[in-house]
């Protein structure tokens, strides 16, 4: 009779477990089919007439704008989207004739490198490598003299002497990871050594070991609030903090660089864990959450790395996943009725309102990073 006791309840236990395990097994996949909805939006609308807030650069298809889409098109592709997402990027980089951007010592116009690279592995060629290896070459062989003080001249902010090199945070992201991706490509440590040398000068120069935060760039070092607190920028860091999940991978396992990034790379997950809002997103300026509204960019971003931490191994799972998840619930929170990725705060170098339909590229790139990892956890 115990025997039949138990084989009944065992019989009657396995639906429901079965169950149980085939919403586990589809949660993966549900965080990629959202991130292929909104690559396809996206996709529908490179024109640019729903960004808010144009720019200048909104409607290049080699400027960092849209450069950053293409980054998380590349982590989709990787994720197991389907081929479109590929043929995709292969297109876009054939169209674009595998140009970087404009300014060749402008970080911002490296990041479509980082597309252009992923390309070069999947079927693109050394074509896809040329001449972005060009503009580095001069990078690094005629290295930009210049000090990281941000000054904003009369002729106005892109005649600022410090962007040819990294003077603002944003360019961690921008530019480290192409360099060190060519640099694996080639076999020229030349790339990874500048990559490496700028990279400390900027954290230097910007990061705060009091906060363990960046400052935007070097204007916002004495700026405060009505309330006395420091303005640090969530966008602004969320560029460093997934530049640094994309770069530390790129890096020797046994190198001091590697070692001394993961190391920045914990102490900023730990006060960014701290400072994320009950609703599940970071405000826009990072210590100020009272009355902040939704923003949608620094949040993906640093959903994306602390996911990355914990499957990478460095972040323990148990205390930074309820972070992740309260961050990936306030991202699909953000999709709008039409399809679209709202919060997102337009094109800024400080924090700024926000608005539900504000929605931008890297926006949404920032999703796609955020959702292949997330994906990448629930396989574990």
């Amino acid at each position: 009779m115990k025997h039949l006791a138990l084989a009944l309840a065992l019989s009657a236990a396995i639906p429901g477990m079965a169950l149980a395990q085939g919403r586990e097994a589809a949660k993966p996949a549900a965080a990629l089919e959202a991130a292929v909805r909104l690559a396809d939006w996206q996709l529908g609308q490179m024109h640019g007439g729903t960004v808010s807030r144009a720019t200048g650069e909104t409607r290049k298809p080699r400027a960092w704008e849209q450069a950053v889409f293409w980054v998380g098109m590349t982590a989709l592709a990787d994720a197991g989207a389907p081929p479109r997402i590929r043929r995709a990027i292969l297109d876009m980089g054939a169209a674009n004739q595998w140009l970087p951007g404009e300014k060749p010592y402008f970080a911002d116009d490296h990041v479509i490198t980082q597309s252009y690279l992923w390309a070069a592995r999947n079927g693109a060629g050394e074509a896809a490598r040329v001449p972005a290896r060009h503009t580095f070459d001069r990078v690094v062989n005629e290295p930009a003299i210049a000090s990281l003080a941000f000054y904003v001249p009369p002729e106005g902010y892109g005649a600022a002497e410090c962007l040819k090199r990294w003077c603002w945070c944003d360019a961690l992201f921008m530019a480290p990871p192409a360099l060190l991706e060519m640099s694996l490509q080639t076999g020229d440590a030349r790339y990874r050594d500048f990559a490496m040398r700028e990279f400390w000068a900027t954290t230097d120069f910007l990061y705060d070991p009091v906060e363990r935060l960046y400052y935007r760039d070097s204007r916002f070092f004495e700026r405060r609030d009505a309330k006395g607190r420091k303005e640090f920028w969530s966008r602004g860091n969320g560029w460093v903090f997934a530049g640094m999940a994309r770069a530390i991978p790129l890096l020797d396992k046994d190198s001091a660089d590697r070692h001394r990034m993961e190391g920045l790379f914990l102490q900023m997950a730990a006060r960014l864990k701290a400072l994320q809002k009950p609703d599940g997103y970071w405000a826009p300026s990072l210590l100020a959450p009272e009355d902040s509204p939704p923003e949608a960019s620094g949040t993906a971003f640093y959903t994306y790395g602390l996911a990355w931490g914990i499957n990478a191994g460095l972040l323990p799972r148990a205390e930074y996943e309820p972070a992740v998840r309260r961050g990936w619930a306030a991202l699909q929170r953000a999709i709008q009725p039409d399809g679209r990725l709202g919060y997102v705060q337009q094109v800024s170098d400080r924090p700024e309102k926000v608005e539900p339909g504000d929605t931008q590229y890297y926006g949404v790139g920032a999703f796609l990073l955020a959702a292949t990892q997330l994906a990448q956890l629930d396989k574990r």
